[in-house]
């Protein structure tokens, strides 16, 4: 399992996903997840993958494939004119290496797996989506603004009570920190380095990219924070009354 937020807010886009694979309590290991495309100054374009680790694995290099490989064969991401033909491009290639891998075992559900993809085109706006095994989509709204993929329950709370369109890169970063550590907490198949990425209204550029590990000061400092504060807001409630 695995566990990656796609935040969509007035400022730009906000990508986090975990790098965690477990095939078993003997066999965790570490996967990225997170997946750019870029052609400056036209088009910034990003993709986070939960579900089996093979199908996801085969979508990113189709796609990375795709923008490498001669004239004669499909537009690749790089080339479609619209976020919206991204999702497509990229619902279409899952359900095609998903429908590829049915008749290989007796549970086609193995194979499933679900994508986040968002970015921005020229002069467009920015765009986020959620792509299903089925091929199909969702894009995010005022109503819809964040999507989830993985084990989702644990870090929903407090997205939907703390997440405002308005709020900042960083404010965005810390509620994605809080987001994460109470997944890992009650979840042993999410765990860190934590991959991160921004993505600026119209810059058509990578914002800011970096990796989290362990150690990473700010998410210890979250972390504990949060734990303790937790504490004194629960202290805080009236009591219950037989």
């Amino acid at each position: 399992m695995t566990y990656c937020v796609g935040l969509k807010l007035n400022c730009g886009l906000v990508f986090m996903s975990d790098t965690r694979t477990n095939a078993g309590v003997d066999n965790v290991s570490r996967f990225k997840k997170m997946f750019t495309w870029i052609n400056e100054g036209e088009r910034v374009i990003t993709l986070m993958t939960a579900g089996n680790l093979a199908t996801t694995q085969a979508v990113a290099s189709i796609l990375d494939e795709r923008t490498k490989a001669p004239e004669d064969r499909e537009p690749s991401i790089l080339e479609v004119p619209s976020m919206f033909q991204v999702a497509q491009l990229v619902g279409e290639t899952l359900r095609d290496v998903i429908v590829a891998n049915e008749g290989e075992g007796q549970n086609a559900d193995a194979f499933n797996a679900s994508i986040i993809v968002g970015g921005q085109i020229g002069n467009s706006e920015p765009r986020l989506f959620l792509i299903y095994p089925e091929g199909n989509f969702i894009e995010a709204s005022e109503d819809t603004p964040f999507f989830q993929i993985g084990e989702t329950k644990y870090g929903r709370p407090i997205l939907v009570r703390a997440y405002n369109p308005d709020m900042s890169f960083e404010d965005a970063v810390k509620l994605l920190m809080v987001s994460f550590d109470s997944t890992l907490k009650a979840n042993l198949s999410v765990g860190l380095p934590f991959d991160l990425q921004t993505y600026a209204r119209d810059a058509l550029k990578v914002g800011r990219e970096t990796r989290i590990e362990e150690d990473d000061a700010y998410y210890q400092a979250i972390s504990s924070g949060w734990g303790e504060a937790l504490k004194q807001a629960f202290a805080s409630l009236p009591g219950f009354k037989f």
